[in-house]
């Protein structure tokens, strides 16, 4: 691809911003809480323009939010797998699984033409993680470019790209239903607590998104560039007790609230409840994340590992009309045959 090369892609008519996937990270619970009160000034503001975005504000888990939990039979977050979504339904399946479903009906299917184009789904981690995004695509250059703009606007908030290498049949979370869509993950804030600065920085945020869509819609042609991009490698779960399970060690206090900070071979990595320092063994430097996350102890990840890559995206402009059409004939035509 040539550098200087402007790549027209489709126009953003459909946005959902969910909050409350977690019903205990309450960031996005009262974010989206608050965007639905003001929803009447939203719809007026759509029928004055000429092409209105459609801006859908979802409560996403209600019952775990009730009762200030993270789920209530299993983590919602998980649910949204192709073979979940499509499985047979049954009355005792477990509330998110149904719930998923219901979600998927709103906002998809799943992989379809009829899904929303962008999903934001807003999350808070007790790591100290700053405002992340998190995707399944280090090449969607929609959520690139939306990342690159948050980058500029708010230069004072520590911000990453987190690529989860996942397939579209495989991705599991709640962003994975739309054409587009990440996960704005902002921390460290206490699961069942809301912080004013967390708060403030998810809400500014959400606003810089959607006035990137509002830009883009419009025509404005965002260059092309590099971004920093930290794709998992893999998890690291805590040293455990063999019969019991029991954790026996915690983060050592040289690596607790690093997120980011390269973690070499040999460096203090746990403590032992004994007071035994024990080590990173790892081939290769690579960056830790999600350091001692609260929700991740029963999931057995005590951190998780990235590597960084430069990542190159291009000029990016919206579709005209013309070319739109032009493109759906083109699909059309391909299905006839």
């Amino acid at each position: 691809m040539e550098v200087d090369e402007v790549v027209c892609l489709p126009r953003l008519s459909r946005v959902a911003v969910c909050g409350g996937t977690h019903g205990n990270e309450l960031s996005g619970v009262y974010l989206v809480r608050e965007l639905l009160k003001a929803e009447k000034k939203v719809r007026k503001k759509e029928e004055e323009e000429e092409e209105p975005l459609s801006v859908q504000m979802v409560l996403s888990n209600p019952r775990a939010m009730q009762q200030c939990r993270r789920y209530i039979d299993t983590d919602l977050n998980r649910c949204f797998t192709h073979a979940t979504l499509n499985g047979s339904t049954s009355d005792s399946d477990p509330y998110e699984i149904i719930r998923s479903r219901e979600l998927n009906a709103m906002l998809g299917p799943k992989g379809s033409p009829k899904a929303v184009d962008l999903v934001c789904d807003l999350h808070n981690t007790t790591a100290n993680m700053g405002l992340c995004l998190i995707a399944y695509s280090d090449c969607d250059w929609i959520c690139l470019h939306i990342f690159r703009h948050l980058q500029r606007q708010m230069p004072d908030i520590p911000m990453r790209y987190i690529h989860f290498d996942v397939s579209s049949k495989e991705s599991y979370s709640l962003d994975s239903v739309g054409k587009h869509g990440f996960a704005m993950e902002i921390g460290p804030q206490p699961h069942g607590v809301v912080r004013s600065n967390i708060y403030t920085a998810m809400k500014v945020g959400v606003q810089h998104v959607l006035d990137w869509v509002h830009f883009f819609n419009s025509g404005t042609i965002f260059e092309g560039g590099f971004v920093d991009v930290f794709t998992m490698v893999k998890h690291i779960d805590y040293p455990r007790d063999s019969e019991t399970r029991n954790i026996t060690a915690a983060i050592h206090p040289q690596l607790q609230d690093r997120d980011f900070c390269l973690l070499h071979p040999e460096d203090a990595l746990f403590q032992t409840f004994s007071g035994e320092t024990l080590r990173y063994k790892g081939n290769e430097p690579l960056y830790p994340f999600f350091v001692n996350e609260c929700a991740y102890y029963e999931k057995g990840i005590a951190l998780s590992l990235a590597r960084k890559r430069h990542v190159m995206i291009p000029a990016i402009r919206v579709q005209t009309e013309q070319e739109q059409q032009a493109n759906e004939q083109g699909f059309a035509s391909e299905e006839e045959e």
